[in-house]
């Protein structure tokens, strides 16, 4: 039976061959959780399942990343909370300072090929990167994995996107996957799986890139095949493979030559343009960073245009490393330290002010150039606040400008 990779995990933990539309239940491999809505599935564990012990504890992985370390007396307790019961049910606890539950799933190798990676985060689709299964749910669909180590999947219909070429100097992978939303619309993926072809080229965080952004056009799954440029580490499962013969719900051909810098403007991730139509744009603030684009590879691209420049007056730059490991990394060959001196403020790995909860939450009117997934309003501090969203390279071009540049102009 001509499968999807998809269709090929499902099957695979279902034991059976299954299709789309059809309903199974499965047992996740990993279960993740983090430090804002961990206390939440905790109450509806005991309060409202009346379960006092989780089924299976080694599956199971919490991380604190939203708020790390915390911001308020309020938020210390929750992570109290959720510290002493890590340590009562024997469950890994990932704690403040290690970075991006999603970025920390994949370098602990909890995320692998094959596996099924649920998590209580809508861009749990990030573990696609290593042909994972990863999925976002909720706070209770959560809950009863803990209470039963099951729970029931709609198989999603498959859309394959077909990359040709390469891309150009300065334009990356962020501009591929804003491009994807462009094309297929915030909605046109909607509980469907979205398939990555012709990227054996690239390499791992590229890959988390745009596992990351596929929630944004509505996907249950964004999943590339785990071949070609990945560390030796993820093994591939022999039954897990592209299979010709597959049926798609639909394909989309992209030519990366075509691709240029992208940005997508307030208030919707497919509201996308290409960066000519925008640039000009005066910013407040510039932010680098999130389970997006915090990487070292993200890290070192801006510090390489801003190295012996200094960011334009009155622009904030905040950057935010993925997790400790990148930081480090980033520390180590002088990365931050470049960022520092262009005028860059560092903060501690995890997801920073993406959400707008600390760390640089923006005030009334602010316009801030990011890095990150979402542009919703009020997404990072006050509804009237705007949010460009663009690459790394865009990132340090308008730093060093004040106003959306083309880092191709600098």
């Amino acid at each position: 039976m001509a499968q999807t990779l998809s269709e090929q995990i499902l099957s695979h933990k279902a034991g059976k061959d299954v299709k789309p539309g059809e309903f199974v239940v499965i047992e996740p491999d990993a279960v993740m959780s983090h430090d804002s809505l961990t206390p939440s599935i905790i109450k509806i564990l005991k309060e409202e399942l009346g379960v006092s012990k989780v089924k299976y504890p080694d599956r199971l992985v919490f991380v604190f990343d939203h708020v790390s370390p915390a911001s308020t007396v309020g938020t210390a307790d929750l992570q109290n909370l959720v510290r002493r019961f890590a340590h009562e049910q024997n469950i890994r606890l990932f704690d403040v300072g290690r970075g991006i539950c999603h970025q920390v799933l994949v370098e602990e190798g909890i995320a692998s090929p094959g596996a099924v990676v649920i998590g209580a985060d809508s861009h749990s689709t990030s573990y696609g990167a290593v042909g994972a299964f990863g999925t976002g749910m909720g706070s209770t669909d959560v809950a009863l994995i803990w209470a039963t180590g099951k729970t029931w999947l709609r198989v999603p219909e498959t859309i394959r996107i077909i990359f040709s070429g390469m891309l150009s100097p300065l334009v990356d992978v962020k501009d591929m996957a804003l491009n994807v939303g462009k094309i297929l619309t915030i909605s046109g993926a909607n509980y469907m799986a979205l398939e990555y072809h012709g990227l054996d080229w690239l390499s791992l965080p590229g890959r988390q890139t745009l596992a990351s952004m596929a929630v944004e056009m509505g996907a249950k799954v964004g999943i590339i095949p785990p071949t070609g440029n990945l560390p030796a580490t993820f093994e591939n499962p022999e039954w897990l493979y592209i299979d010709p013969a597959a049926e798609y719900a639909r394909t989309v051909e992209i030519d990366l030559t075509q691709v240029c810098p992208q940005v997508a403007v307030p208030h919707a991730v497919d509201h996308v343009q290409d960066i000519s139509e925008v640039a000009g744009t005066h910013v407040d603030t510039v932010f680098l960073g999130t389970c997006t684009n915090g990487r070292y590879d993200d890290l070192a691209l801006a510090a390489g245009l801003l190295r012996g420049k200094h960011v334009s007056k009155g622009v904030r730059m905040i950057v935010t490393p993925a997790s400790s490991r990148e930081m480090s990394k980033a520390a180590s060959d002088g990365t931050l330290a470049t960022l520092i001196e262009a005028g860059a403020l560092i903060t501690s790995p995890g997801c920073g002010m993406c959400m707008g909860r600390h760390n640089g939450t923006l005030g009334d009117g602010d316009v801030c150039l990011s890095t990150a997934n979402r542009n919703f309003k009020g997404r990072m501090g006050a509804p009237t606040s705007r949010i460009y969203l663009a690459s790394p390279a865009v990132a340090a071009a308008t730093a060093l400008c004040g106003q959306i540049t083309d880092p191709r102009e600098i």
